[in-house]
């Protein structure tokens, strides 16, 4: 009877909280030390996420390749080099474009300082010249006081470029990898889990074809707003058009919060480019478009894959960026999404096999 007092002096369902409180603090702790040793390894789990994300993106080209007869290591080759001549003939287009069109975007800058100076004294408001040179003054001495914070900030940007550039470097390293021999990295990875090797492989195979799908999904989504917006601001007469149109791209991989930042950009491009009317009819169909992004393809092309609540997104998001800043953002969507749908691939069983038929030779 000994045995049972403790038991007995507690009423099961505290037992089964206690029980349960302490498998989350274990699983919390696991969780913690986890995410620290991820956070110490930035510079090899950033460049190895993105190059996860990079693979699902090209991998559908390799496998084509491969499907027509060609040899894994030189599918694995012009799909690389696919990849750097668009990234390279992008880059090309932007920084062209941009120094064609600079000199072009100061001077309606200037123009657009000048009516609005003109406005300030003629309109409604009548402030006197002095009163607007004062707040001019006010602006660039807080730009000066700055300085030094902004001259450290460019030193310490150029004392991390060795880094970012050896990041780069193990990126595409990784990617090549994962390429050319990634379902043979699957398999040395699934002999470490011995009798429990199916489970974690139909997890890993519903994870990375939930992650395909919201790479490609993405990159389709993001084609379309950065080509719709480009098209808006070139028809406008913006200058920077292209540069802006990219950015909105890249922008999109970001939900929620990158789409801010561009919009936010390319409406002050605008303002200071063409003025306030054109800065407002741009500022609405930004927003029109953004929700039948929204609303329409999200859905149909990302939806299917996530089947995530705008709630949920915003949470992940926050937590991303709490944890890891931008780079935590970016990939918070398809980490949470990845490990949604791989949970229920690891608690399920396999399927029984049909019953040996009796009639069959022995």
């Amino acid at each position: 009877m000994l045995p049972d007092r403790p038991t007995n002096l507690v009423p099961p369902v505290l037992a089964k909280m206690a029980a349960w409180c302490g498998c989350l603090i274990l699983v919390g702790v696991v969780v913690y030390y986890f995410v620290q040793v991820i956070a110490g390894l930035t510079f090899v789990a950033l460049p190895v996420a993105i190059a996860l994300l990079l693979t699902a993106l090209l991998f559908p080209l390799t496998n084509a390749l491969r499907n027509a007869g060609m040899r894994p290591i030189y599918a694995t080759w012009i799909t690389m080099l696919v990849a750097l001549a668009v990234l390279a003939g992008t880059g090309w287009l932007v920084g062209a474009r941009a120094s064609e069109e600079f000199p072009n975007l100061v001077r309606q800058v200037q123009e657009t300082a000048r009516s609005v100076q003109e406005w300030l004294i003629s309109g409604p408001l009548q402030l006197e010249e002095a009163q607007i040179i004062g707040y001019v003054d006010e602006i660039v001495d807080m730009v000066n006081a700055q300085r030094t914070a902004i001259t450290g900030t460019v030193l310490s940007a150029g004392a991390v470029a060795f880094e970012v550039l050896a990041s780069i470097v193990l990126l595409l390293f990784v990617t090549f990898f994962l390429l050319k021999d990634g379902d043979r990295i699957w398999a040395w990875f699934l002999r470490a889990f011995g009798g429990v090797a199916p489970r974690v492989d139909r997890a890993g195979r519903a994870a990375w074809t939930t992650l395909s799908h919201y790479v490609q999904g993405t990159v389709a989504v993001a084609a379309v707003h950065g080509l719709i917006m480009g098209f808006v601001l070139a028809g406008m007469g913006v200058p920077l058009w292209a540069p802006l149109a990219v950015l909105i791209f890249f922008a999109s991989f970001i939900p929620i919060v990158g789409i801010f930042f561009a919009g936010t950009v390319a409406t002050l491009v605008t303002l200071g480019a063409k003025g306030l009317i054109f800065a407002l009819i741009f500022l609405g169909i930004l927003i029109v478009e953004q929700q039948l992004e929204n609303h329409v393809l999200q859905p149909l092309i990302v939806g299917r894959a996530l089947n995530f609540h705008p709630l949920a997104i915003i949470l992940v998001l926050a937590v991303g960026g709490i944890l890891a800043g931008i780079a935590g953002a970016a990939v918070a969507v398809p980490v949470a999404a990845v490990i949604y749908r791989a949970l229920p691939e690891l608690r399920s069983r396999p399927p029984a096999l049909p019953p040996p038929d009796d009639m069959s030779p022995v």
